[in-house]
């Protein structure tokens, strides 16, 4: 019987249109592997969060394996030692996998290559991050040319199709029991509300993507208003690959209205991995040297204000209905994302990092390309940022954004409250006993923020 091949999974657990399963089906008998591996990654181990949604995820691939003939093999460990164990248990030596760009994830990579005959496929993004160059060769750095380079090179290529079987090799190597991994909370579970907003796993994607196909012509009408939901909520499916970027621009291009909208921000994903491939740090050093110099909060009475954040007990209250989704459903508005991030960073003056952190370990969708960018973006640090000046209010963003409803479904101690007082209710003199008044006011903040971002120019 032919040698098995081994297919090695990371965030990239589906069956339809995945590159790297085909590839290795070609080959012959198939080993799907998955490896916890908390040790290459180091400080960027996953998030509580995406470890509860990594547990179902696994779950629903390996019941879709074992509809085509096939199953799951688990292991906890380095990848490469995990994998080179594998092969050596069932005579295997070539890979297959979907290239990763993650810094930690390119570090795997060349650690199996040095082992075991590794072969690694592109399907996680739109194009190949690093191949939408300018005309001199450079890479972009700057977002909008990106966009317009990438949209010339649009559609992706034609999907590839679910197998209808997998090949099974003559005998299985040993698996990990996934419970063991305990990626779950049990004391306390702090995630019995993601149950209910979510279902992890390649069939609850396309499910959503069912859901938002008759609704993308209205994206940019609905995208900003957090009582309304209109985004997509496919972030955690795509960052766990459970489907592809090309399936989710098949199934939405030509729906005509602000459909062009949605895909730049399915591009934003692409984007973002241009930029950590070019910077691998992003995470942690900003994109703007001038930066570092940037006088931020510490102490006690930072050290506050960031639980208070953290808590949503800012006595903002669109500010603290978005910490509280995040909470309980490992989620957050994407409007509310930016108006939180803004206030930790300008109203707060509490260093970007520290919610980037946050955000790794709160958030199901918890990528980081897609966190570094975006915090760097808010901070004014990024290489492409918004000017430290620009702060939001959150006060009238919650008004202009009508997150009334928004804010009474998360912060219920405000839920009798009516607008417009429910957007400020400490000025509208209806402050409830049980809700804290602001950390700092707004123009307080603001003058401070200005102050400190002199120091950078």
């Amino acid at each position: 019987m032919t040698s098995p091949t081994l297919l090695w999974l990371r965030q990239d657990l589906r069956l339809a249109d995945q590159p790297a399963l085909a590839a290795a089906i070609h080959d012959g008998p198939v080993i799907p592997v998955y490896v916890l591996d908390d040790e290459t990654p180091k400080h960027r181990q996953m998030g509580a969060a995406s470890r509860w949604w990594l547990h179902h995820s696994l779950e629903a691939l390996d019941r879709s394996l074992r509809e085509k003939g096939s199953r799951l093999i688990l292991r906890r460990g380095k990848c490469d030692e995990e994998l080179a164990k594998v092969a050596k248990e069932v005579g295997a030596g070539t890979v297959h996998a979907i290239r990763h760009y993650e810094p930690w994830w390119r570090n795997a990579e060349r650690a199996v290559a040095k082992r075991l005959d590794l072969v690694c496929h592109d399907g996680n993004y739109l194009a190949p991050p690093g191949s939408i160059a300018s005309g001199s060769g450079a890479p972009y750095k700057i977002y909008t040319p990106f966009w317009r380079a990438l949209r010339d090179v649009m559609p992706p290529p034609h999907l590839l199709h679910r197998p209808h079987e997998i090949p099974a090799p003559a005998s299985w190597p040993a698996s990990d029991d996934l419970t063991d991994w305990h990626l779950l909370p049990t004391s306390p579970d702090w995630a019995t509300g993601f149950a209910r907003e979510w279902t992890p796993g390649e069939a609850g994607a396309h499910d959503r993507v069912d859901d938002f196909v008759d609704d993308v012509a209205r994206y940019d009408d609905t995208r900003n208003l957090p009582s309304i939901e209109g985004s997509s909520r496919l972030s955690p499916h795509l960052h766990f690959g459970e489907l592809s970027p090309g399936l989710v621009w098949h199934r939405m291009a030509g729906k005509g209205g602000s459909t062009q909208v949605f895909l730049s921000e399915l591009a934003w994903r692409d984007y973002a991995q241009n930029v950590i491939l070019q910077l691998p740090d992003y995470g942690a050093r900003n994109g703007r040297e001038r930066f570092d110099d940037l006088p931020w909060r510490s102490g006690k009475a930072a050290e506050a204000d960031l639980r208070a954040w953290q808590r949503g007990e800012t006595g903002y209250p669109i500010v603290d209905a978005g910490m509280r989704q995040l909470w309980a459903t490992g989620w957050m508005h994407n409007r509310v994302r930016m108006i939180a991030a803004s206030f930790l960073i300008k109203h707060l003056l509490i260093d970007w990092r520290e919610g980037e952190r946050w955000f790794w370990d709160t958030l199901v969708d918890a990528d980081y390309g897609n966190n570094s960018v975006n915090w760097q973006w808010v901070a004014g640090a990024g290489i492409d940022a918004n000017m430290w000046g620009r702060i939001m209010a959150p006060l009238a963003q919650s008004e202009k954004f009508d997150a009334g409803d928004y804010i009474r479904q998360w912060v219920p101690e405000l839920a009798g409250i009516p607008d417009p007082a429910i957007h400020d209710p400490e000025a509208a003199g209806c402050r409830p006993n049980g809700y804290p008044s602001k950390v700092i006011g707004h123009r307080e903040a603001r003058e401070r923020a200005l102050t400190a971002g002199k120091k950078v120019r």
